[in-house]
């Protein structure tokens, strides 16, 4: 009698689709690089002395408008930081395994959040804290 073959369950991934996954992490991390660039060209073409003589409402929505460029700066170069995460545990055979429980991620929600480093479970009780 021949050897049951391995079928691959819901949370497998194939060489395919890993590669895929890879490359769209990598695209987004190299979108981020570009939106990174941007808003710190803005950010550094903000001259102090720019607002002298500006009203006070002038001032308040120029302060804010740095605040906003900072803050979309902070936050892409979080995304690219959790985009190369993911890339690392691909390479290292990782991807899809929670980081709390050591079980697979389920390959929906992966799909839905590529950068998913925990089970829905866990996810859930991280949470609940």
């Amino acid at each position: 009698m021949a050897a049951p073959t391995q079928t691959a369950t819901p949370s497998m991934w194939s060489e395919e689709e890993l590669a895929e996954v890879r490359g769209m992490l990598q695209s987004e991390i190299d979108q981020l690089n570009a939106d990174i660039h941007r808003h710190e060209t803005e950010i550094a073409s903000g001259d102090v002395t720019q607002g002298a003589g500006d009203d006070q409402a002038d001032a308040g929505a120029k302060t804010y408008e740095r605040e906003r460029e900072i803050a979309l700066t902070l936050n892409a170069r979080d995304l690219v930081a959790q985009n190369e995460r993911a890339i690392a545990r691909i390479d290292a055979g990782t991807y899809g395994v929670c980081e709390s429980c050591h079980k697979p991620i389920g390959k929906e929600r992966l799909q839905a959040f590529p950068r998913a480093t925990l089970c829905v479970a866990c996810k859930q009780k991280e949470e609940r804290r």
